[in-house]
């Protein structure tokens, strides 16, 4: 009869050794997969981090929709500070962080709108780096001054502002939540259709802007109304515009940009808005149960109603909605950058 061998068997060892490679080969290229097969997400607080200083309108919003998510996910969101540069700071953080769901950033217009035209280098790509999630809300700015300081100058409306600012070239002092922030742009736009001159002094939020601004220290703000609107019905802060197109439901006495400011100000429009990012590759299961709860949680009466009364629009967005919406940005405020020649090294 013909000699059969019997085929040698692989050493256990070995064999749990190809096992390993197998899986560890599966697993390339799929890093937000693997983060999500790890543990049901979420296992852990979940960090939504601000790129701005706590009181202003990004913190706002963050800290409106936070126990919201929490009670829908039974984990903690935790709200994180992180401001400077311009929301720059904050951004990378996130955009470096890990994809797996336990990291997100709310995001503005100026993180994701306005930055990549005014910064000569980002540290991060606004559009690569990031998984649009929900936008949050929108909101007009305002302009404010000092209302001690309005009162002294014999500013009542906007047209008095420029007149002033006019005759008095550098005189005025400008205040912003930072460099590349929607509120410094809108400021810039204002100076350069006006042909007025004013000193921008950045700060690293809105909240500590406007307590110089409240204490008299700075002269004007383009502020995003929520953050100011406790200031203004305080009789702390007076009003002189809203930068939107239309009037906005909570100040509805207070004319727009364009109504106050003459032919000199036709078409100026300058609003702002907020929503959540993940960083790219986050796993898109995730993604999308976070914007489904954030749409629930902002259709909710108490929810709608605390933003509405401080003149934020509620979002909700998909998340493709949104991503939609950050190109549009793009584009929109790379023109309003360029025609207002405002830089940032």
């Amino acid at each position: 009869m013909p000699h059969t061998s019997t085929p040698r068997r692989t050493p256990p060892r070995r064999q749990a050794l190809h096992a390993i490679g197998a899986l560890l080969a599966l697993g390339l290229g799929a890093t937000g997969a693997a983060y999500a097969q790890a543990s049901p997400w979420p296992a852990k607080p979940v960090r939504i981090v601000v790129p701005f200083a706590a009181g202003g309108t990004t913190d706002i919003l963050a800290r409106a929709i936070a126990p919201e998510l929490g009670k829908a996910f039974g984990q903690q969101f935790i709200v994180d500070n992180r401001g400077g540069a311009g929301g720059n700071i904050g951004a990378e953080l996130v955009a470096r962080s890990a994809p797996d769901g336990y990291t997100l950033l709310m995001g503005t217009v100026g993180t994701h709108g306005i930055n990549r035209a005014l910064y000569k280098q980002l540290p991060y790509d606004p559009i690569k780096d990031f998984a649009p999630v929900t936008l949050v809300a929108s909101v007009p700015n305002v302009m404010v001054m000092n209302t001690e300081k309005a009162r002294s100058l014999g500013i009542n409306t906007v047209q008095d502002f420029i007149r002033y600012a006019q005759a008095n070239p550098g005189k005025l002092n400008m205040a912003s939540s930072g460099n590349g922030t929607s509120i410094h742009l809108a400021g810039e736009l204002f100076k350069s259709m006006t042909g007025t001159y004013m000193l921008h002094m950045p700060y690293r939020g809105s909240a500590p802007a406007l307590l110089d601004m409240v204490g008299g220290n700075m002269d004007v703000m383009f502020d995003n109304l929520p953050s100011s609107m406790a200031h203004i019905k305080g009789g702390k802060l007076k009003a002189l515009a809203v930068t939107s197109a239309k009037r906005s439901t909570a100040l509805p006495d207070v004319p727009t940009v364009e109504e106050a400011g003459g032919p000199a100000l036709k078409g100026f429009e300058a609003s702002s808005w907020f929503g959540l990012l993940a960083p790219a590759g986050t796993p898109a299961d995730i993604v999308q149960r976070v914007q489904q709860e954030v749409a629930k949680a902002l259709a909710t009466p108490a929810v709608k109603e605390r933003l509405l009364s401080q003149g934020a629009i509620p979002g909700g967005n998909t998340s493709a909605e949104f991503a939609s919406l950050i190109d549009r940005e793009h584009r929109k405020w790379a023109q309003v950058v360029k025609a207002s020649g405002a830089k940032v090294d």
